[in-house]
Formats: C-alpha cells, structure tokens, sequence
C-alpha cells in the first residue's frame, strides 16, 4: 500500500479531491488531502501576506504529522507550484509526482513568470478592492467551497535544491478539452522525455470530475 498527499488548485479546497481519496482509501491506501492556510476548510485564516512558502510549509507540515515517510505526491493547477515547492524540500521521500493540468515551474520561478498578461492583468485587477487578496474567476464567484487566493502565492518564485531530482517517477496529465490553456507548453516539455510519463485525457480542466477513473488508474498505477 501507498501514502499519498494530493495538493488541490488555486481558490479552491480539499474538496476537489473528495472522490480520489475515498477511492484510494478504499484500497487501502493512506490519504492526506492538503489543507492550504486561507484556502478551502482554512479559508476563514485568509490573509494578503500568506506566501507560496507558508503553503509548502503546510504541506511539509502535514506530512510529517501524518507520519509518512514515502509518499505518491499529486497537484492540480495552481498546486503543482506548491508541489515543486515540496519537492525541494522533500523530493529524497517522494516516490512518484503527479502534475495534473497543472503549472510545471523551473527553478526560480513564479506562477507570475509562467503565465501571460491576460493572468497578469486579472491578478491586479482582481485585488484591488481588497488588495493582496484575488477574486477566484468569474464562473466560480460565489460557489461553496472557493474564496481569494492571496497574492503572494501567484508571485513568489521556488527554488530547487536537489532534492527535487531524486524523485524517480514523474507523471504529467493534459487535460485535451481545456481550450484555451496555459499547459499546453508544459505538456510539450515533458513529451519525449523518458524521465516523464505523458497523459492525455479528453478532459475540461476539472479532471478530478471529468475523469476520475483515468486519473485513479493513474495514481493506482504511481502506487504499483
């Protein structure tokens, strides 16, 4: 059996994973679903000077509270700088990393630095009546579950240290129905390399929803 920790997107919470952790428990897998500070369940400690770092450190945190030794280590979106992030720092106890449509940040770089102006310009403008705090995009303003993602998550940079390259395995899911999208140039960077595992699914950027099976084979597959 396999410890996993999930890392869900920006705006977002634990819940997205809801579905692959009760899978994953039912196989007798060990779960934990990362609970980001001012995010998700934690979004009642919401505060424009939460960092990228402080979420690593949550991650790092729950981990060693969990008492996981190895794990399987997955991110969705936003979350795959929080897992670079945790990589650095963890990489020498991760079995396996899984970016699922998820930003794929090189050493000393932001989410900023991999993203374009029409990012840029929605970060700014969408913090600016409570500054350091964004507005998740329109179409999920207002749904249970997503609140503002503090600014500096989307503009502190990570750093490598090594650790990141004793990861073994690495996997990158690409969601082929997310028109237009920001992960195209990180799928392309993976494909043909052997040290990475390419998927494509016929998926919205929401894959936990749209593919949950293929996304549980995949991670079943991490945990062989």
């Amino acid at each position: 059996m396999a410890d996993f920790v999930l890392i869900h997107g920006a705006w977002g919470g634990g819940w997205a994973y809801d579905r692959l952790a009760g899978e994953l428990r039912d196989r007798g897998h060990r779960v934990l679903v990362a609970q980001l500070t001012g995010l998700g369940s934690r979004a009642d400690e919401a505060s424009p000077a939460i960092t990228l770092s402080h979420h690593v450190t949550d991650v790092t945190q729950q981990v060693e509270a969990a008492g996981f030794t190895r794990f399987i280590l997955a991110a969705h979106s936003w979350g795959g700088m929080v897992a670079t992030g945790v990589s650095a720092k963890l990489g020498g106890r991760i079995d396996a990393i899984c970016y699922i449509d998820a930003f794929l940040p090189g050493d000393g770089q932001s989410l900023w630095d991999i993203t374009g102006q029409w990012e840029h310009d929605y970060y700014i403008a969408a913090q600016k009546d409570l500054p350091g705090l964004v507005l998740p995009f329109p179409a999920s303003r207002g749904k249970p579950g997503y609140s503002r993602q503090p600014l500096l998550t989307l503009i502190e940079p990570v750093h490598f240290t090594g650790e990141e390259a004793k990861i073994p395995r690495r996997s990158y899911i690409y969601a082929t129905g997310y028109q237009p999208t920001p992960f195209t140039r990180f799928r392309d960077t993976v494909a043909g390399d052997a040290g990475w595992d390419l998927h494509e699914l016929d998926s919205t950027h929401d894959v936990m929803r749209d593919q949950p099976e293929a996304l549980l084979a995949i991670m079943l597959g991490l945990a062989a």
